[in-house]
């Protein structure tokens, strides 16, 4: 496998799993094909890709700057497609028993002069850039990049923050629905992916798609698993994080 979304599922398998990592080639690409990469900033464009980023920031010395928030989105209107099954009377039943029962509770509690706090609705803020990339290359790493808009709207506040090139380094590629076409009119200088997804069609309809070719480090592994040479050579280059 090449760097499996979840590292966990390895254990879903009952045959040894090789792990091989496409960062090297990655930071190859950021060294031999980014004008001035040394004035670049690595990008976490979420708290899930907080370590894969400190990683690539790490090994090309370069500064990193977090994202966290999100875009406010019109809710779509429901057409009765998602609605839940009618309640049994038996279920409105034991709903309403456990309501009285916690009503019961909180009359109690405020009785003897203790009183809930209020909850508050869980809410994510808009998206924050935290790390200085005015004038900067910011260069975004993930896994993978399929739907789009995320990358799309953290670029758009990158830019904002004075980001004058913006690059999307990923592994696979899926680029699924209208990805092409929103990369295309957005803020995104380029969008660098390795060839483990075909994406042919996907580059037929923008330029900003660049593919980084890993053929010689599958070959290599299968070469190494066929002949019953150790895999560690392929792994000495590369993190855990990544």
């Amino acid at each position: 496998t090449v760097d499996m979304h979840s590292k966990e599922s390895q254990g879903f398998f009952d045959c040894a799993i090789d792990n091989l990592r496409a960062s090297p080639f990655l930071i190859q690409y950021i060294q031999e094909s980014i004008p001035d990469w040394t004035n670049a900033v690595i990008v976490a464009k979420n708290p899930l890709s907080a370590k894969r980023a400190s990683s690539y920031a790490e090994r090309l010395r370069l500064g990193i700057a977090f994202m966290h928030g999100e875009v406010k989105e019109e809710e779509d209107e429901e057409d009765g497609r998602a609605s839940p099954p009618p309640e049994s009377e038996k279920k409105k039943e034991a709903d309403k028993e456990e309501e009285e029962a916690l009503l019961s509770i909180n009359e109690r509690v405020t009785s003897v002069g203790v009183t809930m706090p209020p909850m508050t609705p869980k809410e994510k803020p808009p998206i924050n850039v935290v790390g200085d990339v005015s004038g900067r290359i910011a260069i975004m790493v993930d896994d993978m990049i399929d739907d789009v808009q995320s990358f799309v709207d953290a670029a758009a506040v990158l830019k904002e923050r004075g980001a004058y090139k913006i690059y999307v380094l990923a592994t696979h590629g899926i680029l699924s629905k209208e990805a092409p076409r929103l990369i295309e009119d957005s803020a995104i200088d380029e969008v660098v992916v390795t060839n483990t997804v075909p994406h042919d069609v996907q580059k037929l309809q923008t330029h900003k798609i660049k593919t980084v070719d890993i053929s010689i480090l599958i070959a290599e592994a299968i070469r190494r698993i066929h002949n019953k040479e150790s895999m560690s050579h392929l792994f000495k280059l590369v993190r855990l994080e990544d």
